[in-house]
C-alpha cells in the first residue's frame, strides 16, 4: 500500500498501486516497452553470474479450489499452462492478429517504431474494408502502401472489394487459440480474441505475444429452442433484453450498471455453426465485454475448418499466396488429423450467470433508438415509419442474404430505401450465381460492394433525421447518419420491414414468414 501525508507527516489517506508494476512501467516509458526491457534483460541474465532480475513482478493470484473456465484454459493454453485466474497478468502467444485501414497507419508506424522487419505472430492479416467503397485519393494510396508494407513483413494482404476484417479473419482461426486485432468486433467465433489499440496490435503482431490481465468471465447459458420466425439475432439481442430484467444492466449512462462490462462473456447450450456463433460473439462488443468464447461441437467446427481450408487454397491460387497462409493451411490440416477442443471445468466459477431459454422468445427483440441495449419485443415497437433499411455488416452471412432474397422475391417491392451490403465478394459471387442478387436489383435496392458500408458510416450514410432499421453491429448516436433514429434486428426482420416501410405487428410478420415457409 501506498500514502499520501501531509507537510506534517499526518495520513491523508491510502492507495494500492494497480497493476504492481506500474512504478516500472513509468519508468520504463510504458508497459510495452518494459516487456521487451525485461525480455532483453532476461536473456543476458542467462550468461552465468549476471544475477537475478531486480524488475517489479505481479503478484500470485488468490488460490482456488475451482476449475477452470472455456476462456481461462484457452489462454491458459496460450501460456502453456492449464488456465490462467481472473487477475492473472500472463504474456499469452497470440496466433491471429488483424488489421484494417482506419486504425492500420497507425498500426504500421507502431510496427516501424518497433522496428520490426518481419512478423512474429504466426498470421497478421490487413483489411480495407472500412474505406473501399468510396475511397479518396488519400484512402487509394494507402491501400497501395499498407498492402506493401504488410506483405514485406510476411503479412496476408486483402484486396478492398474482399469484404470486412472479421468475415475473411474467421477462416483463418485455430481452435482453442489467442488472438487480436484493432477493431472492437474481432470477436472469434473459434478461440478467442482481446481487441486492442493500435500500439498494442502492433506489439502482438511484432512480438507474437501480448501483455494480458486476464478478466473475469459471465456466463450466458442458453435452453429451450427458438421458435418458428425467431432468428439468431432475437437470440443476441435476448442477452441485454434478459440482463436488464434481471437487473444487472441498465440504459442511463450515469452510474450505468452492466454486468458484462470488462468481463468475458462465455455463451453456451446452443448447437451453432462457426457463421452463426459469430453472430454471438460478435455482439459482445456492444455488451462491453473484453472478449467472447462460445461451446461448439468438434462436428461443426471440423466443418468449418475444411471450407475455410478450400478458401484459403482458393486465395493462394488467386495470388493472395504467403508463407503464412501456407502454414495455416498446414495448421488446419492438422487439428483436422486429430480433432479435439478444451471444454470448461464443471466447477468452473463465473462473475456472473445469465440463464435464457430460447423457447420463451415469442416474437422478434430488435434494439430501439439509439442504444444496442434497449431491447423491446416486436409488439411494442410495432407501426413504427421506417425510411431505409440496410442488410449487411459483419453480423451477417450467406444464409441472411438468401433469407432476405425469398422475402423481397415473394412481395416484390421495397418501400423503404433499401441498402444491399454482402460481408464478402464470396457471398456476393454466390448471390449473383443463384441469381438472389438480381432480386435485390429488380426492387431497386442500393448495392454496395461488400465491406462495412453504412454500419460504419464513415462514407456513405443515410439521410438526415432518417428512421432506419439496420442489421448492423451498433447504433449509437449520429453513427448512420445525422440524427438518425435506428433500429437494429434480423436480416428477416429488416427484409419485411423494407417491403412495408415501417415495422411490421407480430401478426404481419408471423404471416410473411408462414408465406414462404421461411422456417429453421
Amino acid at each position: 500500500r501506498r500514502m499520501i501525508l501531509d507537510e506534517k507527516g499526518s495520513k491523508i489517506t491510502e492507495f494500492r498501486l494497480e497493476p504492481e508494476t506500474l512504478p516500472d512501467e513509468y519508468r520504463a516509458g510504458g508497459r510495452l516497452l518494459l516487456i521487451i526491457g525485461k525480455e532483453l534483460t532476461r536473456k543476458a541474465q542467462e550468461a552465468p553470474g549476471k544475477g537475478k532480475s531486480t524488475f517489479i513482478e505481479p503478484a500470485a493470484p488468490q488460490a482456488f479450489s475451482r476449475g477452470f473456465t472455456l476462456a481461462q484454459k484457452m489462454v491458459g493454453k496460450a501460456c502453456g499452462i492449464a488456465g490462467v485466474r481472473p487477475g492473472q497478468s500472463c504474456l499469452p502467444k497470440i496466433t491471429t492478429v488483424g488489421s484494417q485501414d482506419t486504425t492500420g497507419p497507425m498500426t504500421a508506424d507502431e510496427i516501424k517504431e518497433l522496428v520490426c522487419l518481419e512478423f512474429g505472430a504466426p498470421l497478421v492479416m490487413q483489411s480495407f474494408c472500412h474505406t473501399a467503397a468510396y475511397p479518396t485519393p488519400e484512402d487509394r494510396e494507402m491501400h497501395k502502401t499498407l498492402s506493401r508494407f504488410f506483405r514485406d513483413r510476411g503479412g496476408v494482404v486483402l484486396k478492398p472489394r474482399d469484404g470486412i476484417i472479421h468475415s475473411w479473419l474467421n477462416r483463418m482461426l485455430l481452435p482453442d487459440t489467442v488472438g487480436t486485432g484493432g477493431d472492437s468486433h474481432t470477436r472469434f467465433p473459434i478461440g478467442i480474441s482481446f481487441p486492442a489499440g493500435s500500439g498494442l496490435v502492433a506489439f502482438a503482431a511484432a512480438l507474437g505475444f501480448m501483455p494480458l490481465d486476464m478478466p473475469e468471465s459471465v456466463l450466458v447459458r442458453f435452453t429451450g429452442r427458438l421458435r418458428k420466425g425467431i432468428f439468431l439475432r432475437d437470440a443476441v439481442n435476448a442477452i441485454p433484453y434478459y440482463a436488464m430484467h434481471q437487473g444487472k444492466l441498465s440504459l442511463v449512462k450515469k452510474n450505468k450498471k452492466n454486468v458484462f462490462n470488462g468481463k468475458i462473456m462465455e455463451l453456451e447450450g446452443l448447437d451453432l455453426s462457426v457463421e452463426e456463433a459469430f453472430e454471438l460473439t460478435d455482439s459482445s462488443a456492444e455488451r462491453s465485454a473484453e472478449a467472447a468464447v462460445i461451446a461448439i461441437s468438434e462436428e461443426k467446427v471440423s466443418l468449418y475448418l475444411k471450407d475455410s481450408i478450400s478458401i484459403l487454397k482458393s486465395l493462394s491460387k488467386e495470388g493472395y499466396s504467403s508463407a503464412a497462409l501456407e502454414n495455416r493451411i498446414k495448421e488446419m490440416e492438422e487439428w483436422l488429423s486429430h480433432p479435439t477442443l478444451l471444454k470448461r471445468d464443471d466447477d468452473a466459477e463465473y462473475a456472473d450467470t445469465i440463464d435464457i431459454d430460447l423457447s420463451e422468445i415469442r416474437e422478434p427483440l430488435l434494439a430501439c433508438p439509439n442504444d444496442p441495449d434497449h431491447i423491446k419485443p416486436l409488439s411494442d415497437a410495432a407501426g413504427e415509419k421506417i425510411d431505409e433499411v440496410f442488410i449487411g455488416s459483419c453480423m451477417t452471412n450467406l444464409s441472411h442474404f438468401s433469407n432476405t432474397a425469398k422475402i423481397l422475391r415473394k412481395e416484390g417491392k421495397s418501400a423503404s430505401k433499401l441498402w444491399i451490403s454482402p460481408p464478402t465478394r464470396l457471398v456476393e459471387e454466390h448471390l449473383k450465381e443463384t441469381g438472389e442478387y438480381d432480386v435485390f436489383k429488380k426492387i431497386g435496392a442500393r448495392l454496395e460492394i461488400p465491406g462495412c458500408s453504412l454500419c460504419m458510416g464513415n462514407q456513405a450514410r443515410v439521410a438526415d433525421n432518417a428512421f432506419v432499421f439496420s442489421t448492423s453491429t451498433r447504433n449509437f448516436d449520429n453513427r448512420m447518419g445525422k440524427n438518425a433514429k435506428v433500429y437494429l434486428g434480423s436480416a428477416e426482420l429488416a427484409a419485411v420491414v423494407s417491403t412495408l416501410g415501417r415495422i411490421p405487428s407480430n401478426e404481419e410478420y408471423f404471416s410473411k414468414m408462414e408465406a414462404i415457409m421461411l422456417v429453421q
